[in-house]
């Protein structure tokens, strides 16, 4: 076993170690007692069937997580790596092409592997505590879809990027991260209208209460609201979300159908509100910037590991070749992918606070953001005392109970007011 193996393996059993730790604390940190902020929006019933559903949930964790735990070390120490490179070797394909096979192998033996852990995730954890509306046939048919879409956009990249790293010398990680880059861009710029639609119908908001108050809200900030459309999630859950994807004239401000079912206009636009706050705040051009950063990074370091066949040893492949040090790599990377996951969900974590005051400062009602918030949870069985630990590890948004803190903390500051509800960008950041 050489330096290769030993640092995959430890850092395999550490982030394990790390999030069993993290789950163990959250579980320890429920409370029977509703938080006093929540009295009067929980009852005791639906609060300890929220904590059940946290319970559930980590159980059901560390049965997937203690699979994945067996399952790689089991398969890499019986050789199969190399045993796959032999067979895929065997049919005299070009070295592109055998790469392809490969990776395509080892991924769609790993999806179908986890498939029967998501099947009881949906069909059983979701649908014993409401969530699930999914039927078979969706089920099957978002299976399908997205396979076909990681075939059709994957493997031309994949392709690429093998080609690159096996003829371009050592700029090659430049190249590939230029092309990585494109298409990254050219996905989010075309998925609202291309992609997304294949999962999901989208409506344009109709007319309404609702609408008008958006209205009224987007011109007092001088937003355009050009794109805000429904989208039908409760074809697949009961949970409640609002998102804003894409760029230029493709940006759409997107509210799930359930949300709408639930809130009221006043809450449903200080939603809104936030989400415009990650717009306006460049939160959205941030994690992309950030995406492409951390994609350069990656190539970069898989150029100096690339030509190692002490990485394909590792793994019991005699014969090194691209496609193997790609796959290798990945795991080698995953010390560097935990850190840069702990910084990524730290800074979203100060972008929700972030928009949340852009929400407030704009639409001057915390209350109904609070109230939101509030409905959310308990639709969603949130669970509202995370363990610092698994917030860390885990969280992209904030504890429920730190944001809506903050969120009275900005209302009771005081801000110009600009004519009629008519204010500048810099007076609400």
């Amino acid at each position: 076993m050489n330096e290769f193996a030993l640092i995959i393996l430890a850092t395999l059993f550490v982030t394990n170690a790390l999030d069993v730790l993290a789950d163990v604390l959250n579980l320890r940190a429920l409370s029977p007692r509703v938080p006093e902020e929540f009295a009067g929006v929980y009852d005791a019933e639906r609060y300890a069937r929220a904590q059940e559903y946290t319970r559930v949930r980590t159980r059901f964790g560390f049965v997937t997580s203690g699979f994945d735990m067996l399952l790689l070390p089991g398969f890499w120490f019986a050789g199969g790596f190399g045993v796959l490179d032999v067979w895929v070797r065997s049919f005299g394909l070009p070295a592109i092409i055998t790469g392809l096979c490969y990776i395509g192998i080892l991924a769609a033996g790993r999806s179908l592997l986890a498939l029967p852990f998501s099947i009881y995730s949906t069909f059983v954890i979701e649908q014993r505590f409401g969530f699930n509306r999914t039927t078979w046939k969706t089920f099957a048919a978002d299976v399908l879809k997205g396979a076909l879409l990681a075939l059709l956009l994957g493997a031309p990249l994949l392709a690429l990027v093998l080609w690159l790293f096996s003829s371009a010398g050592p700029m090659a990680w430049l190249y590939a991260w230029g092309a990585v880059t494109v298409i990254m861009l050219a996905v989010q710029y075309v998925a609202p209208t291309w992609i997304m639609p294949l999962f999901n119908r989208f409506a344009a908001l109709a007319e309404g209460p609702l609408r008008d108050e958006i209205l009224r809200y987007a011109e007092a900030v001088r937003f355009p609201m050009k794109g805000i459309f429904v989208m039908d999630g409760s074809k697949r859950s009961t949970r409640a979300n609002a998102f804003f994807t894409g760029f230029g004239r493709h940006r759409r401000i997107v509210l799930f159908d359930t949300l709408i079912e639930k809130h009221t206009p006043a809450e449903l636009t200080a939603v809104l509100a936030h989400e415009i706050g990650h717009y306006r705040r460049k939160h959205i051009l941030i994690s992309t910037a950030l995406g492409i950063a951390q994609s350069g990074m990656m190539l970069f370091l898989l150029s100096l590991f690339v030509e190692s066949g002490a990485l394909s040893r590792a793994f019991f492949v005699e014969e090194h070749s691209v496609y193997a040090a790609l796959v290798f790599f990945g795991m080698l990377y995953s010390p560097v992918s935990f850190l840069l996951s702990l910084a990524l969900h730290a800074l979203s974590r100060k972008h929700e606070f972030e928009a949340d005051r852009y929400a407030v400062r704009s639409y001057r009602n915390a209350e109904a953001l609070i109230d939101a918030l509030k409905k959310l949870s308990v639709s969603n069985l949130a669970n509202l005392t995370p363990h610092p630990l698994y917030v860390a590890l885990h969280h992209s948004h904030p504890p429920l109970l730190q944001r809506i803190a903050a969120i009275r903390k900005v209302a009771g500051e005081k801000i110009p007011r600009r004519g009629k509800m008519r204010l500048r960008w810099r007076d609400v950041v």
